[in-house]
Parts: C-alpha cells; sequence; structure tokens
C-alpha cells in the first residue's frame, strides 16, 4: 500500500502535468496585463511548472511530516543530470560553437544534390540530433534548437511549420542519441546495469535510429518545402551581423570546455569548475560571443530538478505497472508512459524489475526512447529546445496539445523501426 507521502507525490506531479498542458492559458492571461500578469507569467513558464510543485511537495512534508524528513529525502535525490544540462547548455550555446556546427551544416548541404534550402534544413533535422550521441543529447537539442531559430523560426509566420519542425525535433533528439551509451539519458540510467556498452549500442539500436532520424527530416522536409522556399520578400528584414570573426583558437578553447564537460557528466564537481572557468574566459573574450544562456539554463536546471524531486516518489505505482507487461506490451506501454514521466526515470525504475528478459529490457529502452519527443517532459533535453524556441511562437508559448500531435508521425516512425525483429526475439 502507497504511504501518504507517495499518494500527495503523486497527485502533486498529475496536477503539474495538467499545469504543463495548460501553459498557454496562462500565457494568453498575463499578455493581457492587470495586477497579476506577474503570477500568469509565472505559471506560463514550462520550465517553472515542476520546480514549483516539487516545492509545493517539499513544504508539506516539512510542515506535516518533519522538516527533518524532508530534508533526508532531499539529500537522497541525485541533481547530477539537472547540473549538467544548465552546464553543457551554457557552453553548447555560445556563438563559436554555434558558429562552427552552423559551418559544418553548411558544408555538408552543399554537397548533397539538394536545393541548398532543403539540404541545409535536412542536415540540421538529422546529422545534427545524431550528433548527439558523441556531444550528448542536452547539447545536440541546444545547437538544433538554436540553428532552427536564428535560421527559420525567426523568419517565418507559419505556425504549422514551427510545430512540425518541433515535433520532429524532440523525437530525433529522443533516438538520435542511441548510438552510445553514454549520450541519451535512458539509455545511460540502465547502461551499467544491463551490461550494455557502445557496441551494444550500435549494433541493437543505433542503425533504427539513423533509418528513423533521416526517415522523419526527409519527411518533413518535403512537407514543409513551401515554408523553406518562402519568398524573402514576405519575410521581416535581418540586420547584418557587424561583429569580428571568431578566431579558430576561440573556437578550439570553446571545443575543449565542451568536451572536457561531456567527458566529466558524472563528476559534478569537475564539469561544475570547467563551467566557471568557461564563463570567465567568455567574460575575457566578450568579444566573440552573445549572451550566455544562463538564465535559459537555469530554469531548465530547476525544470529537471523538479522532476527528479516530483518524479522520486512515484516508484510505488510505476514499476508494479512495468514488471507486469509482456515485452511487446511493455513497448507500447513504455512509450505511452514517457509522454507523461521522465524517460530517464522510467528506464531506471524497470532496470529494478527482477528476472527481466533481454528482449524485455530492450523494449523498455526502445520504448522509451520512442515516446521522448511527445512531451516537453519526456526527454530530459526537451525543456532546453522549448526553452531556446518558445520565444518565436504566438503569445512566446508552445501549446503541448499541438507539439503532441505533430510529435505522432514520426513516433510512429520510430517505432516501426525499434519494433523490427531482434536478435532477442
Amino acid at each position: 500500500m502507497p504511504t501518504t507521502l507517495e499518494i500527495l507525490a503523486t497527485t502533486l506531479f498529475a496536477i503539474a502535468i495538467i499545469h504543463t498542458f495548460s501553459v498557454p492559458v496562462f500565457a494568453r492571461l498575463a499578455n493581457k496585463g492587470g495586477p497579476h500578469a506577474g503570477l500568469w507569467h509565472l505559471l506560463s513558464e514550462v520550465e517553472a511548472v515542476f520546480g514549483v510543485w516539487a516545492f509545493v511537495l517539499i513544504v508539506c512534508m516539512a510542515t506535516f511530516i518533519g522538516l527533518g524528513q524532508a530534508v533526508d529525502y532531499m539529500n537522497t535525490r541525485n541533481f547530477v543530470e539537472p547540473a549538467f544540462v544548465f552546464a553543457i547548455m551554457i557552453v553548447a550555446a555560445s556563438r563559436p560553437i554555434l558558429e562552427l556546427v552552423s559551418s559544418l551544416v553548411k558544408v555538408v548541404a552543399r554537397v548533397m544534390p539538394l536545393r541548398n534550402e532543403y539540404a541545409m534544413f535536412f542536415v540540421t533535422m538529422s546529422l545534427v540530433p545524431l550528433a548527439g550521441s558523441l556531444i550528448t543529447e542536452p547539447a545536440a537539442m541546444t545547437l538544433a534548437a538554436l540553428l532552427l531559430r536564428d535560421q527559420y523560426f525567426k523568419r517565418s509566420g507559419r505556425d504549422g511549420f514551427k510545430y512540425l519542425t518541433l515535433g520532429v525535433l524532440f523525437v530525433n533528439i529522443s533516438v538520435g542519441g542511441v548510438l552510445t551509451a553514454y549520450a541519451a539519458p535512458p539509455v545511460l540510467m540502465v547502461a551499467q546495469t544491463f551490461g550494455w556498452d557502445t557496441a551494444f549500442m550500435a549494433v541493437n539500436f543505433g542503425w533504427r535510429a539513423v533509418v528513423a532520424v533521416i526517415l522523419n527530416a526527409a519527411l518533413l522536409t518535403f512537407v514543409c518545402r513551401a515554408a523553406l522556399t518562402e519568398s524573402p520578400d514576405s519575410l521581416p528584414e535581418t540586420s547584418a551581423d557587424t561583429r569580428p570573426k571568431v578566431p579558430f583558437t576561440v573556437i578550439g578553447i570553446h571545443l575543449v570546455f565542451l568536451v572536457g564537460i561531456v567527458l566529466s557528466a558524472h563528476y559534478p564537481a569537475i564539469f561544475l569548475a570547467l563551467l566557471m572557468m568557461f564563463i570567465g574566459y567568455a567574460s575575457a573574450y566578450s568579444r566573440y560571443q552573445s549572451p550566455l544562456m544562463i538564465r535559459e539554463g537555469l530554469m531548465v536546471g530547476f525544470f529537471l530538478a523538479g522532476l527528479v524531486v516530483l518524479g522520486g516518489l512515484q516508484k510505488w505505482w510505476l514499476q508494479d505497472l512495468l514488471g507486469g507487461m509482456s515485452p511487446y506490451v511493455l513497448f507500447a506501454g513504455s512509450t505511452a508512459l514517457t509522454a507523461i514521466t521522465d524517460n530517464a526515470a522510467l528506464t531506471y525504475l524497470g532496470s529494478l524489475v527482477e528476472g527481466t528478459s533481454d528482449l524485455w529490457r530492450y523494449m523498455l529502452v526502445a520504448g522509451a526512447v520512442t515516446g521522448g519527443g511527445l512531451t516537453v517532459i519526456a526527454n530530459a533535453p526537451n525543456p532546453a529546445g522549448f526553452s531556446i524556441l518558445k520565444g518565436t511562437f504566438p503569445d512566446g508559448a508552445i501549446s503541448p496539445l499541438r507539439l503532441f500531435l505533430a510529435a505522432l508521425v514520426p513516433t510512429l516512425i520510430a517505432a516501426v523501426m525499434f519494433l523490427l525483429p531482434t536478435s532477442f526475439a
């Protein structure tokens, strides 16, 4: 039987999910002004939702159960992932890294037998998400979202195009990080327990992910070809960039920081120290920088930390539910459950189920990464992309329902790939 605390935590978790889907309503209220506009604005920040309700949970614990137990619970939470996403987001979003990735995208696009507008978009939606298997999914999400914001979303008033692109982006990032054993949060949570290394991931997950990502990007490029070739006369004027060119040495030093943070992802004392050094270096050479995304990174970290706090008390129903499913039912179940829980938390709880088969484990992780694009809470990198792109949508808010609908087709394509016969069956 669940405890009173677990029931309270699950109730608040459900309220937080409902709140997430209600964000556009609060955004419209905030834009109307009035004496409570500030409160409505706070409630319209998706990145604040889970942090706010996690705070409510801790206050309730301290009030009704005891301050000591509330403190003990917080001390048992693992906040490494929120801290890492905060750090990697700031470094990956820096101007030198973004210019490097943009240049690489242009080089690859030039050799493709496609019209340049199509090729650039296709590469952004395919190769950048797949690069997440090397530089981690949060870094890939940050880079892809910034490229989309600056090259497409700011220039287009087509909401349909933006939602379709966002849906494919979230799915491709979630799927594109499974070529290695360390880059995707849901894989990272179980790799050691299941004995999965990068070679295993490449053989059993990698080729499926590559095909799914390429198919999704190609279909999106075809469907959105009119928006990609929109007449320049119908687009707003963009001012020329007069900033000094970033030297190769500065780009190289930024890459060193990026690689250092990726390699120290499990050691917060190291990657946070590297982040502090990076901020100091960026300040010293500010002429080559855009404003660092510290506020956005903090908000995303706050969101993920809230998910850690609230999600830590959902084991009582999630683990039993997962353990009672057959492998193929588990695939559908984990895909659906990922939409309302973080997929890393889902796979972690699944890894605690004893006596599972290799096929069961495969279906657990495959379903979790397949459903990682359905909502903003489904995959840890999603709030980073959400934070970067939301300002280009009406009222500065993204409709969770329209995002869910936009992600359905790419999710189904990924599902088909991961359900192809495996060596475990």
